[in-house]
C-alpha cells in the first residue's frame, strides 16, 4: 500500500490500540503503534526520518506521554510534529500540563475513530512542507540543509570540514574512498591540505562521534568509508 502520511501512535489498551491502528492503516497512514514508553522511544528513534505526527496517550507505562512528548520536542528530527494526547483523563490541568509541554491538540477518550482522524488530518494540514533533509544511521542525524550532526537529542561540534566528510560518508554508505579522492573532496574547504590531514579529521571525527564512531570505518590498503555492517540494522 502506497501511505500517504506515517504516524506513531502511542497506546497500551490493546483493543483500543488495535482498532485505530487498523482505522487509521486503512486510511492509507503508516502507524508504528508503541504500548509502552520505552518502545515509543526506539521507534522515534529508528524512524525520525518517517514520522509526520505522534498520537500519545498520557498513562503509559515507563514513560508517559508527557515525557514522550518532551523527548519529541527535543529530538532534532521530529522536534516540530504535531503531538496530539489522547487520553481517557478528564482533568484540566493535564491538558494545560500537555500542551505546556507542547502538544498541538487534545482529544478526551471515549472519541470516535473519525473525530480522530478529523484531528489528525487538520494538524497534518498546518505543517509546512518544506522540511529539512535528513540523513540517519543508527543514532546519528545528519542535517544537509543545516550541514549539522545530532546523536539523538544532542549536537556534535563539527568543524565544517569534519561535517563535509561525514556527510560524504553517509550519502555514499557502500562506497571506500582513498585519502586523495577525500582530498579533493575537501579541497575547497580548506586551501592547503595534505594527505596525512585527512587522518587527522576522521580521526577527530570519530571522538566527537563517541560510541557511534563505530560508523566510520578504516579500510585498510584503500582508505575510509561508512562502516557497511551498519546499513542494514
Amino acid at each position: 500500500m502506497n501511505y500517504k502520511h506515517t504516524l506513531l501512535l502511542v497506546e497500551d489498551e490493546i483493543e483500543s490500540g488495535e482498532m485505530l491502528a487498523n482505522f487509521l492503516e486503512l486510511n492509507e497512514y503508516k502507524v508504528y503503534w508503541a504500548k509502552d514508553g520505552k518502545e515509543a522511544y526506539k521507534f522515534i528513534d529508528d524512524h525520525a526520518n518517517e514520522l509526520e505526527l505522534a498520537i500519545l496517550d498520557i498513562m503509559v507505562p515507563y514513560h508517559d506521554g508527557k515525557e514522550i512528548c518532551t523527548h519529541i520536542r527535543n529530538h532534532p528530527v521530529v522536534n516540530e510534529i504535531p503531538v496530539l494526547f489522547l487520553t481517557a483523563r478528564d482533568e484540566e490541568q493535564d491538558e494545560i500540563e500537555g500542551l505546556e509541554l507542547g502538544g498541538d491538540d487534545y482529544i478526551k477518550k471515549p472519541a470516535s475513530l473519525n473525530l480522530i482522524k478529523a484531528h489528525v488530518e487538520s494538524q497534518l494540514r498546518r505543517q509546512n512542507p518544506e522540511k529539512s533533509n535528513w540523513l540517519q544511521y543508527d543514532h546519528v542525524y545528519l542535517d544537509t540543509d543545516a550541514k549539522e550532526m545530532y546523536i539523538h537529542e544532542e549536537k556534535v561540534d563539527l568543524t565544517h570540514t569534519e561535517y563535509i566528510i561525514a556527510e560524504l560518508f553517509f550519502q555514499h554508505p557502500k562506497l571506500v574512498y582513498s585519502r586523495h579522492e577525500i582530498l579533493e573532496h575537501i579541497s575547497d574547504e580548506e586551501k592547503y591540505i595534505f594527505d596525512r590531514t585527512v587522518d587527522v579529521h576522521i580521526k577527530n571525527l570519530r571522538i566527537k562521534m563517541k560510541d557511534e564512531g563505530k560508523l566510520i570505518k578504516t579500510y585498510r590498503g584503500v582508505g575510509y568509508g561508512f562502516n557497511r555492517e551498519y546499513l542494514h540494522k
